[in-house]
């Protein structure tokens, strides 16, 4: 720890890696190349992650990620029940085409957690790159679910109309997401030239932006659809010297990775856990920049 730690209130938000693999390989995931070796991947160090997380800010978010969280149901549910209600909980997840495990068991998992489960996050892109659940399954799922959307590249902006409209019967809220390995804190904010924005405001509407250090969203809407178009640098530490005269490590992610370390970056750094218990916290900078963002 080059600086003492500062976050928002109610503490960072904890990004949980599970402990195995999924059978996807989408071109823009990073992640892929850790899963590669599974050896040395714990569940049980996860969970002492975890409850060391929860014992010291027992309000933050926790996100499970991987990997696929769903290829594994019981330790999912390990992993959910280690987290006390005082936290949200976020999944990513394909909801995947799995033999081993049909839709209507994953089904019944988000009903069993659907108090649990603050949000599930689908991912599906305008390109296919993995075998789908049927739309209408993602509709049935118990707990609130948005839909994920990486526009990667060459993405085809002709074809957003109709994946909105795709959607649209469900009333199941869309984010895009730009490519965050491609993120500089000089293209976060960046407007006028970015293409993305410029093909979401030509077929949706602008609604507005809110955004803090780190993270960005821009609103829109589509027939009553909301949409958000969101960016977010590479990194999660923004080093800077407080009111105070300290210089601190703001925290915004931390990571407990397949084997259960405590990472406080994104880019490979372990988290100085004791210094983090006296980690000193501040409002969370997360505002509404431009328009009207009441979602």
């Amino acid at each position: 720890m080059s600086h003492p730690y500062k976050t928002r209130a109610g503490g960072a938000t904890v990004t949980v890696f599970v402990p195995y693999d999924c059978a996807n390989h989408c071109p823009f995931c990073i992640n892929k190349k850790e899963y590669a070796d599974c050896s040395g991947f714990s569940l049980e160090a996860i969970l002492r992650s975890i409850r060391t997380m929860d014992s010291i800010t027992p309000a933050c978010d926790f996100v499970f990620t991987g990997g696929e969280p769903l290829a594994n149901l019981d330790a999912l549910q390990q992993m959910l029940d280690a987290i006390p209600a005082t936290h949200k909980i976020y999944i990513n997840t394909t909801f995947p085409v799995q033999p081993h495990c049909p839709a209507e068991k994953m089904l019944a998992f988000t009903e069993k957690n659907k108090d649990k489960i603050t949000c599930m996050n689908i991912s599906r892109h305008l390109v296919k790159y993995v075998e789908e659940s049927p739309d209408e399954v993602i509709a049935r799922i118990a707990c609130p679910t948005r839909i994920n959307c990486v526009l990667y590249k060459n993405y085809p902006a002709a074809r957003l109309v109709d994946y909105a409209e795709r959607f649209l019967p469900y009333g199941i809220p869309i984010q895009f997401r730009y490519d965050y390995t491609e993120t500089t804190p000089e293209n976060l904010y960046e407007q006028e030239n970015d293409p993305i924005l410029r093909d979401l405001k030509k077929y949706f509407t602008y609604m507005g932006l809110d955004g803090c250090r780190m993270r960005n969203g821009f609103h829109f809407l589509y027939k009553g659809l909301h949409m958000t178009y969101h960016k977010t640098l590479p990194y999660s530490t923004i080093t800077e010297k407080g009111e105070d005269g300290i210089t601190y490590d703001i925290l915004y992610d931390i990571l407990i990775k397949q084997n259960g370390e405590i990472h406080s970056d994104w880019t490979g750094v372990k988290m100085d856990v004791e210094a983090y218990r006296h980690v000193v916290f501040e409002p969370y900078d997360l505002k509404v920049l431009d328009g009207t963002v009441d979602y």
